[in-house]
Formats: C-alpha cells, sequence, structure tokens
C-alpha cells in the first residue's frame, strides 16, 4: 500500500533537510510539542483549551455494516458535526506532559441515493464524544546539529456502543513519533503513528502522519500550517494564533480535504489558557 511508506518517508526526508540548513540555536523556551497545532508546554505549566469544531462532507464514506445494517457496499454519504471540546494538558517535567480531552458532539448522516439497504434514509445522532487521554515525552531536545525528538502513547476510552456515529466501540490505543527542528524560518515538526483498534478487522494500523510548520508572524501573532492525514484521508491545515497576553491565546484553523475521503471542511475555533503552576 503507497500509503504505508508516508511516515517513514516524513520522518527521514526532513531530518535531511533540515541537516543542510543553517539553524538558529535551538530554543530552550520552546516547550514539548502537545496534541493541538503549533502548541507547545513547558514544565509546570497547565493548559486549560475550549474550543469547538464543526465537520461538513459531501461524500461521508460508508458500510451499512458498520452503521448496523446489511450490506459492505462502499457508499458516499453527506455528513454533518458540531462538538465542543475541552482538553487539558500539564508540564510535569521538561521531557514528560500528559494530556485528556473530553468531547460533546451532534452529528447526523444522510444515507447516499444509491443505498438501498435498511439503513434509516438519516442517522442522528447526539452525546459524548471522544474521551482520550496522552502522554508526551521528549527523547532528546535539539541542537545545533541534531533534531529534538519526541513521543506519544494516546488512548481512547471505548463509550455509547449501541451509538454508531459517534461512539467508541471498543479501546482504541495510538503510538507515535515525531521531530521538532527550529529554523531560520520557523519551527518545523514532523510526526507519525501507529493505531490498535480493538473492534476493527485489521487493529493495528497505520495512524495519523503530519509535517507541520509554525511561524511567528511578529507582533502577537503566530501562523500554523501543516498537511496531516491517516491512511488516504489526506487533509491542509491552516491556523492563525493571535496571544492576547502571556496567557490566553485565541486559535483559528480550517482543515480541508485534499483526498476524497477526507472530511471537505472543517473549522476550529477556541481559546487557549495557560497557568503557571509550581
Amino acid at each position: 500500500m503507497k500509503f504505508a511508506l508516508i511516515p517513514l518517508l516524513l520522518l527521514v526526508l526532513p531530518t535531511a533537510a533540515a541537516s543542510q540548513s543553517t539553524a538558529p540555536p535551538p530554543d530552550p523556551e520552546r516547550g514539548i510539542p502537545t496534541s493541538m497545532f503549533g502548541t507547545f508546554i513547558k514544565k509546570g505549566e497547565a493548559i486549560v483549551y475550549p474550543f469547538f469544531e464543526a465537520y461538513i462532507d459531501d461524500n461521508f464514506e460508508y458500510k451499512p455494516e458498520e452503521l448496523g445494517s446489511i450490506g459492505d457496499v462502499d457508499y458516499r454519504g453527506r455528513y454533518r458535526a458540531t462538538e465542543g471540546l475541552v482538553l487539558f494538558s500539564y508540564g510535569i517535567s521538561d521531557r514528560v506532559a500528559i494530556e485528556f480531552e473530553i468531547a460533546g458532539i451532534t452529528a447526523s448522516l444522510d444515507k447516499a441515493a444509491a443505498d438501498q439497504s435498511a439503513l434509516p434514509s438519516r442517522i442522528k445522532e447526539s452525546g459524548l464524544g471522544d474521551v482520550e487521554g496522552q502522554v508526551r515525552w521528549r527523547w532528546r531536545r535539539e541542537t545545533s546539529s541534531r533534531p529534538e525528538i519526541f513521543s506519544y502513547t494516546e488512548f481512547v476510552v471505548p463509550h455509547h456502543k449501541d451509538k454508531v456515529l459517534i461512539g467508541t466501540s471498543g479501546a482504541e490505543i495510538k503510538f507515535g513519533a515525531g521531530i521538532a527542528r527550529g529554523l531560520s524560518w520557523g519551527t518545523f515538526l514532523a510526526r507519525a503513528a501507529v493505531e490498535y483498534a480493538a473492534s476493527s478487522t485489521s487493529q493495528f494500523d497505520i495512524g495519523e502522519y503530519a509535517v507541520e510548520l509554525v511561524k511567528p508572524l511578529g507582533g502577537h501573532f503566530r501562523l500554523y500550517a501543516g498537511i496531516e492525514g491517516e491512511q488516504d484521508q489526506v487533509s491542509a491545515i491552516g491556523e492563525i494564533q493571535w496571544r492576547i497576553n502571556r496567557h490566553v491565546v485565541i486559535k483559528a484553523n480550517t482543515g480541508i480535504g485534499l483526498t476524497s475521503k477526507a472530511t471537505d471542511v472543517a473549522p476550529e475555533i477556541g481559546m487557549l489558557f495557560t497557568f503557571p503552576i509550581k
């Protein structure tokens, strides 16, 4: 499968490219990369990030059997969802950070016109969304000649097994690793992961992969740009961050699907609060 090569390329090629550039001195204040786009956490910091996200997809791929009906043919339906989330993160040390995220979601799916299964013409569900936690670990700090290396483990709690759109039928665990490199034009990151899903027939599969750039724009603004994917679902993401003061940042981004199986449009907006905890 050609997409299986992408995580390896993302980790190898950026390292080679970075070694050919004249890198500035490593930034000791950057902190550990979190799961939030373009956001880092330092030792003794706590982050609270309430945010809102929407999903608009006019060619959502599904099989009737995945939604409780009979039929293993792939169809494309109309999917809409809105989600309110809160993420908590804490920097235990300059090497270890933890995260916890909980969401509430409302989602609907209009089945494809060609779908003649017993599936209802519209499925709509609301309730608890993903409940997940992460441990993030910095293995090696960046030096003038080598990038930072970090890893992360994510666990998604199973719940609402009877809700086919918003429930998580089995435990999901993700193992990922990445690099971070400060360059003259910003901070470059690349990451990739494998995923275990208890409810999946294949169980182990390619998880997320991404290449990312975080660039200060001067003043109180910072720009994030990235390409993120999972197997053959690939999206381009752009985010603007406005730091109101040392403790508050407004984040607004939009994901645009680059492949047919990716969500067409996924806007997000939230306000991030940072608290020093000694």
